[in-house]
């Protein structure tokens, strides 16, 4: 599962964020997020501002980016929170990485669905590649997490790559994706398997046939 223990707050970790502060983009980014929220309430901005930060991170060291806690405290400071608050916050929600990740940070889904579908498999295809839960290899291309249920159920077994999904996934196609990541391309995104475009059934509708063609209403029928 996703590491949710905090990188070491090190000399060598303050000496490389302990000045971070936001790009003037993201400066102007952040002032529009918490103008969102009424007076008295911008702590409330802690999620956004904290997605912000490590996206800032990731676009500084050409990964999907993490929290330092040199980091964790800026946005404390920005919203006049005790960085514990912050810090409870970023531990809880594993959409925040919490140490060093790599380029691409590969979470497999490993609840019941994926797994009756094969994502043992996907896991098998990220191992063979040299990725371990917890690590960066050593090419510091990939990190590997298995996670828990994140909803594309009916198009299992499914892959979220920094801010992509991909489903439908056998070991092979998903290696074609990694291949197409490596060498700096963009893949399809969403299921991978052939006609299908969303999670529609594969082949010859069974149900609500009238659907296929407009948005028939069937509540007079029934």
């Amino acid at each position: 599962m996703a590491a949710r223990h905090l990188e070491p707050d090190t000399v060598a970790l303050r000496a490389r964020w302990g000045a971070f502060a936001w790009t003037a983009e993201n400066a102007e980014k952040a002032r529009a997020i918490i103008a969102r929220y009424p007076e008295g309430r911008q702590r409330s901005a802690v999620m956004p501002l904290l997605d912000l930060a490590q996206r800032q991170v990731g676009a500084e060291t050409n990964t999907q980016g993490w929290l330092p806690i040199p980091v964790m405290e800026f946005v404390a400071r920005e919203l006049g929170m005790p960085i514990i608050r912050v810090v409870e916050v970023a531990t809880f929600y594993t959409m925040y990485n919490l140490v060093p990740v790599g380029r691409f940070h590969v979470q497999v889904c490993g609840t019941t669905p994926c797994v009756l579908r094969g994502s043992d498999d996907l896991i098998a295809a990220c191992h063979q590649r040299g990725m371990k839960a917890g690590h960066v290899t050593a090419d510091g291309l990939w990190t590997f997490t298995e996670v828990e249920c994140m909803g594309n159920c009916a198009s299992a077994p499914m892959v979220q790559i920094n801010d992509d999904n991909y489903e439908d996934l056998t070991a092979d196609r998903l290696n074609g994706i990694l291949d197409a990541l490596a060498r700096g391309e963009q893949p399809k995104t969403g299921t991978q398997e052939p006609g299908r475009h969303t999670v529609e059934p594969v082949g010859a509708l069974s149900s609500l046939t009238a659907m296929a063609t407009e948005n028939h209403d069937y509540r007079g029928e029934w």
